[in-house]
């Protein structure tokens, strides 16, 4: 893989940098020097003609600045008060990254004037410095897109290797078989972590254009004879991709070293396709995604990977975007998945405002986009056996009400229900990585991977 696309902008060292080079140039663009006194007729003429002096510049330099901050503020208060662009409301630090990139390149502009030519070029790259500064910031901020090439959309991922699916006996002489925490011994030479690469998911009977999906194998399934093991297929937000699951590692391989190997396979598919847009988790104009997850990618996993069957042993989760389908796909579909994991989950289809989504999604048809909605699925049905796992951010001012709304709304349909309130995390990288470690565990003993508790 290319170095440059490879490279980690989210560790902070590359936010120092550009943040320090930023620094310099802004100070390069407020210190205007006037011409210094020497025999020059021409330069002469220059002084004599020049109206600035050192207290008109920086006041004019003052004002620039303050006009791109106020103009960055209506920018943000449009987008996120007016138009709902976001779906949510930004975090104070991205509106900081925003008015200072508007400040500076105000300071910037005011520089093309009457300046030399090297100064105006200085100008117009401190102007794409000041947005790359800006971007770099936001998104290390969230921390879901950790190199440039996941923050461009271009896939590096290298292919995961996937075992051959061994066929597996329904029942021994004397009954069903034994639970795997009980049967299980770890074999010779087993690998000490999972392996995670890239699969490609045909998509024979939506024709929905995904991005490779990224698999989690553990241990267990690794070795020669590995055992049937659970799914759980996860999404990630919008924006974002599958590559993000890279952020689950820790947890997945923690749990499988703590119980010789065993794990679930984790299959985090792209339920957009396209970074900047939502085709929701429904069959329409924009995508057949209910179509792709239901159909193509249920069919990959039985006919690829050796994972065990019913649905105590599969389950579907996704953080924020791809929480709202989980609950969508668990919802509509309890006789494949008896599990649901949202991790700061929406709780309705979202493009933007209600209207908005409505118009763009439904044609226009709201009682199409009600019953859409996650809960009113849940509400017409009764959920005998599944479980339904919500964690949320105790700085998420949105999707921790909307997370109570939900369990409330999954507990009155039957479900076994777990919330988790994380303090001090948002709905960024660090809800994922708090919500990923309390709900995995708690589905061990469902999948048998693990005695039952109480």
């Amino acid at each position: 893989m290319d170095p440059l696309l490879g490279l980690n902008i989210i560790d902070g060292t590359v936010l120092a940098v550009l943040a320090a080079l930023s620094l310099v140039a802004l100070a390069y663009l407020v210190v205007r020097r006037r011409p210094r006194r020497w025999p020059s007729r021409r330069l002469r003429e220059f002084r004599a003609q020049s109206s600035w002096s050192t207290r008109r510049w920086l006041i004019t330099v003052g004002i620039a600045a303050a006009a791109g901050a106020l103009i960055a503020v209506l920018v943000l208060w449009l987008s996120e008060g007016v138009f709902n662009v976001f779906g949510l409301p930004l975090d104070p630090d991205t509106h900081g990254w925003v008015i200072a990139a508007f400040a500076g390149i105000a300071v910037a502009v005011v520089n093309f004037p009457r300046s030399r030519w090297w100064r105006r070029t200085i100008a117009a790259l401190s102007v794409v410095l000041f947005l790359v500064t800006a971007t770099v910031g936001i998104n290390a901020a969230y921390g879901m897109n950790a190199t440039v090439a996941a923050f461009l959309n271009i896939q590096t991922g290298h292919p995961v290797a996937v075992p051959k699916p061994v066929p597996t006996p329904s029942s021994t002489p004397t009954g069903p078989p034994k639970p795997l925490w009980q049967t299980w011994v770890a074999p010779a030479g087993m690998p000490a972590q999972g392996s995670f690469g890239t699969v490609t998911i045909p998509a024979t009977i939506s024709g929905f254009v995904a991005r490779p999906a990224y698999l989690y194998l553990p241990p267990a399934a690794l070795v020669k004879d590995p055992p049937a093991l659970p799914i759980l297929i996860m999404m990630m937000g919008q924006p974002g991709g599958p590559e993000s699951s890279a952020l689950f590692l820790p947890t997945l391989n923690a749990l499988a070293a703590a119980h010789h190997g065993l794990g679930p396979i984790v299959l985090t598919i792209d339920q957009i396709g396209n970074p900047y847009k939502n085709p929701l988790c429904i069959d329409s104009s924009m995508g057949k995604v209910h179509t792709y997850v239901m159909t193509d990618v249920v069919n990959y996993v039985r006919s690829t990977l050796h994972v065990a069957t019913g649905p105590r042993n599969w389950a579907v989760g996704g953080y924020s975007n791809g929480g709202e389908c989980a609950m969508s796909f668990g919802g509509k579909h309890p006789d494949v998945f008896g599990s649901i994991v949202s991790i700061s989950g929406e709780i309705t289809p979202s493009l933007g405002s209600v209207a908005t989504t409505i118009q763009r999604g439904f044609g226009g048809d709201r009682a199409a986009y009600t019953a859409e909605l996650p809960l009113t699925i849940w509400a017409s049905k009764h959920y005998a056996d599944t479980t339904a796992i919500f964690t949320v951010g105790g700085n998420d001012p949105v999707f921790g009400p909307e997370a109570a709304k939900a369990e409330a709304a999954a507990k009155a349909a039957g479900m076994t229900t777990y919330r988790f309130v994380g303090p001090g995390v948002g709905h960024r990288a660090d809800a994922v990585q708090f919500g990923v470690p309390k709900a995995i565990p708690l589905l061990y003993p469902r999948w048998n991977l693990e005695a039952p508790t109480g």
